[in-house]
């Protein structure tokens, strides 16, 4: 099929007669689909369930150092904990703490802490008057919401598939002492399932900031959900706390993981690394905060996985799972749409998402429409600072929850939306 803008104008009417007709159908069919989050599904939950089964109530509870995991203490978590966490983005145990179940808590309370109390000691980011950060865009909608939640000033940056436009994050970062932080995932990132290059990794440790309480905030959480098995198609970041070291700048980074998609999102462990500093700086909050977390998670984890090794199998059976998932969604993009001009997409090699652009405009009519067929999508605008995309464009699609079957319905229902907003706005122009 001709793309759309080749189309005469009679031939772009016929064809929206007949997509109408088709939406008319599914519509009336009365599906309900949601694909608005990165929701693990049931058969990759159950991958974990054996992990019940590590502990019962003859079970030792005693850590290897000795500590009682059902009572007090160990605010660092356990260090068996510490160092499988550390393994999993390849950093040693002193640089790890472990905390509960949600890496996202820990993000708040690091930017909670420095508006409160500041960072090493620095003057509290409330009391500075104008705080920034940058948030390369496409990104995490929830990333966006905790400086927005704080009134903290979001700048947008453009993202590429190397990473953030790092001209323009060098600009704001090493002259501008109002810009305090930048979200970044830079492992298969979220919604474009982008990695960061090695040259990007570097200058982001080679940075001069113009606020010496200026953090990287390094969401690292899809550092081993890699979608194939072959090794030329699972990409591998530099580790951005050996190169900030190298770089003269051991402090500059907070780095955040969980176990989130890997066990149970509900109830998994998360973790954050950093510098001594940084860590000596913030325990100063935990301890107040909390006596310890769940180490009988913590225990139940690292008894169950072991090592790395073995958390590296289970990836690869989650793996088998998502595949066909992304494989399907991407097929009926390209079977549908390709060639139209209509949409471009990204096919990512892990992750959670893939990142669809429509023709500007379009994005929130889209998922409207998709919507009006029973198919709940990620809100358009969601992956851009205060809900807002200046392209009205972008739409993260999220495959993991729904079966192989639903995707393909939700696919079609998906395409269908696409080509009949596409061309309303072509037949009105």
């Amino acid at each position: 099929m001709k793309a759309y803008c080749e189309m005469t104008r009679e031939e772009l009417l016929a064809e929206k007669a007949q997509l109408e007709k088709e939406f008319e159908a599914l519509k009336a069919a009365g599906i309900s689909l949601d694909m608005s989050r990165g929701k693990p599904a049931a058969a990759q939950l159950a991958l974990s369930d054996d992990m019940m089964d590590v502990l019962s109530s003859e079970s030792d509870f005693k850590a290897e150092d000795g500590t009682e995991c059902r009572n007090y203490g160990i605010v660092r978590g356990l260090p068996e904990a510490r160092r499988l966490m550390g393994e999993l983005v390849g950093v040693s145990a002193d640089k790890v703490t472990v905390f509960g179940n949600a890496s996202l808590n820990i993000m708040f309370d690091t930017v909670s802490h420095a508006m409160v109390k500041g960072v090493c000691g620095g003057k509290p980011w409330l009391l500075q008057g104008k705080v920034r950060f940058l948030c390369p865009a496409p990104g995490y909608d929830r990333h966006f919401k905790i400086t927005e939640y704080f009134g903290i000033e979001m700048i947008t940056v453009p993202m590429t598939p190397a990473g953030p436009d790092m001209d323009m994050v060098e600009k704001y970062v090493n002259n501008d002492p109002t810009v305090k932080g930048i979200w970044c995932v830079p492992k298969y990132s979220n919604p474009q399932g982008y990695s960061y290059s090695d040259e990007t990794v570097r200058r982001f440790a080679a940075l001069t900031p113009a606020a010496d309480d200026f953090r990287i905030f390094w969401d690292n959480a899809y550092a081993i959900h890699h979608l194939y098995e072959e090794a030329d198609r699972q990409d591998e970041i530099l580790e951005i706390l050996s190169a900030c070291e190298e770089a003269g700048h051991p402090d500059m980074v907070y780095e955040f993981f969980s176990t989130s998609k890997v066990t149970y999102p509900g109830s998994g462990i998360s973790a954050m690394a950093t510098s001594a500093n940084n860590t000596a700086d913030l325990q100063k909050a935990m301890t107040v905060q909390t006596i310890g977390h769940d180490k009988i998670n913590q225990l139940r984890h690292v008894r169950y996985f072991k090592n790395l090794e073995n958390v590296k199998a289970h990836m690869m059976a989650q793996a088998a799972i998502m595949r066909p998932k992304f494989e399907a969604v991407e097929k009926t993009l390209e079977e549908s749409l390709g060639g139209l001009g209509i949409g471009t997409w990204t096919k990512p090699n892990g992750g959670y998402f893939i990142s669809f652009d429509a023709l500007p405009g379009c994005a929130k009519a889209i998922v409207a429409k998709a919507a009006e067929a029973g198919v709940t999508m990620t809100g358009a605008g969601a992956t851009f600072p205060y809900g807002r995309d200046p392209e009205d464009s972008n739409i993260r699609i999220a495959p993991s929850f729904p079966t192989p079957e639903e995707l393909t319905e939700a696919g079609r229902i998906f395409v269908l939306c696409v080509k009949l907003v596409s061309l309303e706005k072509m037949l009105s122009a």
